[in-house]
């Protein structure tokens, strides 16, 4: 039986250009969806935009388009990204796309026809720039909200969501499963906020009309926030719970930024509860990143531009760099200095001079072609176990995003074999017993095929040119006991061999 699996970036707000954060989440989701397919999942991997709401109408005006013209310009921005990153998404959603519009609206009333939402007033303070409400006592000392954004008295008539009704589910919901919620910094945050009280959500605007219209009442538009979140059902087919995209639902993941974890694992859950509706299975919030230590901001001028970083530095060391360099769930510093040594030190003098080193040995000792291995050494089938066991570790890493670690479990055994080089020295035993030669040589090019497999879904380009440059077949690169347990055909010739990552800096 064919297992499924479904991830999601947030939609992305199209008020900006993409950015470093953008391309942070992005990459992480992309790492997950294609290990999951490596490993034999049928894979659903979401991302799109965000495209409602005051501030974008704000915006549009400001910049002399119709809203519509506006977001399809920017949208357009963040559809290219994935290409720019190599994303392997399957779908892009658009709020602004019929089905969502259709998928909100049906949601919308089977929450109003449950009585779970119900016409009242607001009056409260309101946030444009985070499209967000807040309460009196969350305000800062100065008046502003907690992001620090400018806040306007707002006196409307308002849909609401009984979200209070919800807060002792929520929270029992949560002890009944403790990963939904991480990393545990975010699950605190959560269960703390939850516990100390929850008010009835307001889903509806009146004082403009960039928004999908609520059903029979035309004179109210959705809440941005309210008709987003949807949209993780919508491309699985909602209403339409008949749909062959329904399979995918609920959700394995919505990985977001920790600033957006209140909408994901408080209010989504919520709101799918009161339609009666699967909750989804984990929301992951991941820390932001700083520039050389200094917090990113426009108004500073230090936006990092994923762009140009994969210009600068290649798309296969932006990505790896990304992941290996924190603790995901943490914040991070994005330093030119460390991200060359990364790329130096562990790209470079690391896997790339080790696949170097073995495949110019191979072509110029074995006459280019795979070796025949001998009888193997103790030292030899350890060096093997440890590559061939690196997918079963890796496993539980994903399962928990803890994309670091398990890049440092696949670099302990980068470094044992070009320790492995060093203590063989092949290019001796060159001149005193050929046939061991022959067998260190194959047991280096066996774990580079190892390496080859479990760095795709980091690095899906080097990936692909190491695994070219051991003509191993397509249909041997997955997972699957078949593919991982196929060991090289001895005496096939190999392509003279191409640096897999050229050094950078001055590093």
């Amino acid at each position: 039986m064919v297992k499924n699996y479904f991830v999601t970036t947030p939609i992305y707000y199209v008020n900006d250009r993409p950015h470093i954060g953008h391309a942070y989440t992005s990459v992480a989701c992309d790492v997950l969806a294609r290990f999951m397919r490596l490993d034999g999942y049928q894979v659903k991997f979401l991302t799109g935009t965000d495209e409602h709401g005051q501030k974008v109408e704000k915006s549009a005006i400001a910049a002399g388009l119709s809203a519509g013209e506006f977001t399809t310009k920017l949208s357009q921005n963040f559809r290219d990204l994935t290409g720019s990153l190599a994303l392997s998404n399957d779908d892009f959603i658009r709020t602004t796309e019929p089905r969502h519009i259709k998928a909100a609206q049906a949601l919308w009333q089977r929450l109003l026809e449950r009585g779970e939402i119900y016409l009242g007033s607001y009056a409260g303070w309101y946030s444009v720039r985070d499209e967000s409400f807040y309460a009196e006592s969350e305000l800062r000392a100065d008046g502003k909200a907690p992001t620090g954004a400018d806040v306007e008295w707002l006196e409307e008539p308002s849909y609401f969501f009984r979200l209070s009704n919800w807060q002792d589910r929520l929270l029992e919901f949560y002890e009944s499963h403790p990963d939904f919620i991480a990393p545990r910094s975010g699950r605190n945050e959560i269960l703390a906020w939850v516990k100390s009280g929850l008010t009835d959500l307001s889903v509806s605007r009146t004082s403009f009309t960039w928004g999908i219209a609520v059903p029979n009442d035309p004179a109210h538009v959705v809440y941005v926030w309210f008709d987003a979140l949807i949209n993780y059902i919508t491309a699985c087919g909602f209403p339409d719970e008949q749909s062959p995209d329904w399979q995918f639902w609920p959700a394995d993941l919505h990985m977001v930024g920790k600033d957006i974890i209140r909408f994901h694992a408080v209010i989504w859950p919520a709101m799918l509860m009161a339609a009666g509706l699967p909750t989804p299975k984990r929301v992951f919030a991941h820390g932001w990143w700083t520039n050389e230590g200094q917090k990113i901001s426009k108004s500073l001028g230090n936006v990092i531009d994923p762009l140009v970083e994969i210009e600068s530095y290649g798309l296969d060391s932006f990505r790896y760099f990304l992941l290996r360099e924190v603790s995901f769930g943490n914040d991070a510093d994005y330093s030119k200095t460390q991200l060359e040594i990364r790329i130096n030190t562990d790209l470079a003098n690391g896997l790339g001079n080790l696949a170097q080193r073995v495949l110019s040995m191979i072509q110029k000792n074995c006459e280019g072609r795979v070796p025949v291995a001998g009888e193997l050494q103790p030292v030899d089938q350890e060096l093997l176990a440890a590559a061939a066991g690196l997918v079963e570790q890796l496993r539980p890493m994903m399962a928990e995003q803890a994309f670091q670690r398990a890049l440092e479990q696949v670099w302990l055994v980068v470094t044992a074999a070009n320790r492995y080089v060093d203590d063989m020295a092949p290019w001796s035993l060159r001149k005193t017993d050929l046939a061991r030669m022959a067998t260190v040589l194959f047991v280096l090019a066996e774990v580079l095929r190892y390496l080859g497999l479990v760095i795709q879904p980091f690095m899906p380009g080097a990936g692909a040119r190491l695994l070219d440059q051991l003509t191993v077949a397509n249909e041997g690169r997955d997972f699957s006991d078949e593919s991982w347990n196929r060991v090289l055909e001895s005496g096939r010739l190999l392509p003279a061999p191409v640096g897999l990552f050229p050094r950078v800096g001055g590093v």
